[in-house]
């Protein structure tokens, strides 16, 4: 305090005093200096009633870092399983006394999203006490002040609301007040009564009066450990939106195993996760607007056939006990829809499973979604326009432009830009395919010195095509290697070859050739139609052809259909086929380069559990008992049941056995 500051409160002191004429008898007026070290007590007491206010106003605003040390040590610094096993010990305590620890229903007045939309406009610092609103959620974050306030994080539909939780509004007393918080954990679910209002620094929040645990996180859930993370941006309202880069090593639980695993972890901690698979949904949800405007209907068609037919590929082959015969998961939907057109349904389109029991990896899964369409009275030229509207038309619906982001290359290289502008770019096969790699195919495909001329190619320029080498392999490797390695914006491979096209009609003006396209973004195909043939003769013949190679231990050509050519030989109109991969269409608008990303449940090893000494019988509990110490003999006594077992299924296998 300044000495002029003093002097003056000094000043007003003394004229106070010399004023009062009321002084009791026996006092005397006070000096000069008594007066200004009465002021200068005075003031500074009125400074340190000041900073308290600050100090309590800034606890109630940010929490204190001590506070939220103390509650994360009591919380959650232990062992997990500890962390499981004392909160399973806490709600066997509350059953004991009758208390029923999953209420079966919370009446919510509105949801997060509606709350925030109705008192997102609120002027800080205002509380709306008259008003009651009742909110459901999941709690992502706690931290406190003190026993008699705590601050939650409530998330719900992929947004969040702050929860206020004063002693001081709630309907229980202090020490039930504290009590109740205190057994809160992050990852609860909970239901809460209260009024809106904002803190003062603006954040919506909602005052609880009453609260109640509706289910409870048993599990210690992961804790953001570093800022700039995917969870502080979420915090800051910068969402991200699809064609938008994204980095999964920011993410709250970053590990990949446990993210596909437990999907449902993945979801609750990472917000970009649940974007990622609301954009899957809006792809689907685009695709079939598009159809139903062009007047097509959607239509479901079996998904375990009598023969695989419909693409080449290996397929998953299951059993019919009460029909007493193999049945095959299907490749492609692709001759049932077909057969619709014949009976008259002239647009028809399917959105659903397909399933190739064939590798795993970053851009393949066994199961795995497509739309299909088949439209009569048009051909591949038409589906080309078709394919740059609906695709152009979505990534600027979903994106707000034409082009992605995209690491292509890793996380650690700088993404590249994807373009999907119409028209799309246009390669015709074995034209460019001889130019690219200087080669003069001969003119009949089929032919023995065509594939004698292929396998010297492909071992001229280095590129692999393992057993079976026929001709439509060697030509898939070749233009593997030399044309889709050029595709990076959206590019349509036209015209195909018979051979590699049993299902397509031939070239009208292309001998040897078909009406075929393949769309090909970053170097992969997402996209594949064809004008379809719908001559039986011919299609017979395809499928002879196609038997020839998987006579020659190529396990992915077709099977003959005879069902499908009698169906053409009532008249398949001019039609055109479509069909196109809804997971890679997400990778690609979601920055993933891994399939699995964009899969809620993504094919998985199981994981290998140690065997315990439960599930050991037999001589193996002698092994147990008496000759390995643990853990080694648990180890010894599952390879040693592992190989009983082999052993009894040879013997099984080799032996007639009366049942």
């Amino acid at each position: 305090m300044s000495t002029s500051a003093a002097d003056s409160a000094a000043e007003s002191v003394g004229k106070l005093s010399m004023d009062d004429t009321n002084l009791p008898e026996g006092e005397t007026q006070l000096s000069k200096n008594a007066l200004k070290k009465m002021a200068k007590n005075k003031q500074k007491e009125e400074e340190r009633r000041k900073k308290e206010e600050e100090k309590a106003a800034k606890q109630a605003a940010m929490w204190s870092t001590q506070g939220q040390k103390a509650q994360a040590a009591d919380d959650e610094d232990m062992d997990p399983t500890q962390y499981f096993e004392n909160r399973v010990k806490s709600l066997a305590a509350l059953k004991e006394v009758g208390i029923n620890p999953y209420p079966h229903k919370f009446f919510e007045t509105m949801s997060i999203p509606e709350y925030i939309q109705k008192y997102g406009g609120l002027e800080n610092g205002v509380h709306l006490e008259n008003e009651q609103v009742s909110l459901v959620g999941r709690i992502m974050s706690k931290r406190s002040s003190s026993s008699k306030l705590f601050f939650y994080d409530l998330h719900w539909s992929g947004v969040k609301v702050q929860v206020m939780a004063d002693a001081r509004t709630s309907e229980l007393d202090e020490a039930e007040f504290s009590k109740f918080h205190a057994g809160v954990k992050r990852g609860d679910i909970v239901g809460l009564t209260g009024f809106p209002g904002k803190s003062k620094k603006g954040e919506l929040s909602i005052f609880p009066k009453s609260a109640v645990v509706l289910s409870h996180c048993l599990h210690m859930m992961p804790r953001q450990k570093k800022a700039g993370s995917a969870a502080d941006n979420e915090k800051k309202g910068e969402v991200w939106i699809p064609g938008k880069t994204r980095n999964p090593e920011m993410y709250v639980l970053k590990d990949q195993e446990t993210r596909y695993r437990q999907r449902y972890l993945d979801l609750m901690v990472n917000g970009e996760v649940r974007e990622i698979f609301k954009t899957r949904s809006k792809v689907i949800s685009y695709i079939r607007r598009f159809l139903d405007n062009m007047d097509f209907i959607e239509v479901e068609t079996p998904m375990m056939n009598m023969i695989p037919g419909g693409a080449a590929a290996r397929p998953f082959v299951t059993y019919h006990n009460d029909l007493n015969m193999k049945l095959y998961m299907r490749i492609a939907p692709e001759l049932y829809l077909k057969e619709l057109v014949v009976g008259g349904l002239g647009r028809v389109y399917e959105i659903g499973k397909q399933f190739r029991n064939e590798s795993i990896d970053l851009t393949h899964n066994p199961e795995f979604t497509t739309c299909e369409f088949y439209m009569a009275f048009a051909d591949y030229n038409d589906l080309m326009e078709l394919t740059e509207q609906m695709l152009s038309g979505m990534v600027k619906e979903l994106t707000g432009g034409y082009t992605v982001k995209y690491h292509a290359n890793g996380l650690d290289k700088d993404p590249i830009t994807i373009d999907f502008t119409p028209p799309f770019r246009r390669i015709d096969m074995i034209e460019e395919l001889e130019k690219m790699a200087n080669l003069n195919i001969p003119k009949d495909l089929a032919s023995e010195e065509t594939n004698k001329y292929l396998i010297d190619a492909c071992v001229k320029y280095d590129v692999k095509c393992p057993p079976p080498q026929t001709t439509t392999r060697l030509l898939d490797k070749l233009v593997g290697h030399f044309l889709e390695e050029t595709c990076v914006n959206p590019s349509f491979i036209i015209n195909h070859p018979e051979i590699m096209s049993p299902l397509a009609k031939w070239h009208r003006s292309k001998p040897g050739l078909t009406e075929r396209f393949e769309l090909f973004v970053n170097k992969h195909e997402v996209c594949n139609a064809y004008t379809e043939l719908n001559d039986p003769v011919v299609q017979r013949q395809r499928f002879a052809d196609q038997l020839k190679d998987r006579q020659s231990g190529d396990d992915e050509a077709m099977a003959l259909d005879e069902t499908f050519c009698t169906a053409l030989e009532y008249g398949l109109p001019p039609t055109g086929g479509w069909g196109i991969g809804i997971d890679r269409l997400t990778m690609l608008l979601t920055d993933s380069q891994n399939i699995k990303e964009v899969l809620l449940f993504p094919a998985m090893k199981p994981q290998d559990e140690p065997p315990t000494k439960g599930t050991v019988s037999g001589l193996g509990n002698l092994l147990h008992t008496y000759f390995l110490p643990p853990p080694s003999r648990y180890l010894a006594v599952d390879k040693f049941s592992k190989f009983l077992v082999k052993v009894y299924k040879v013997y099984n296998e080799r032996t007639p056995v009366d049942h």
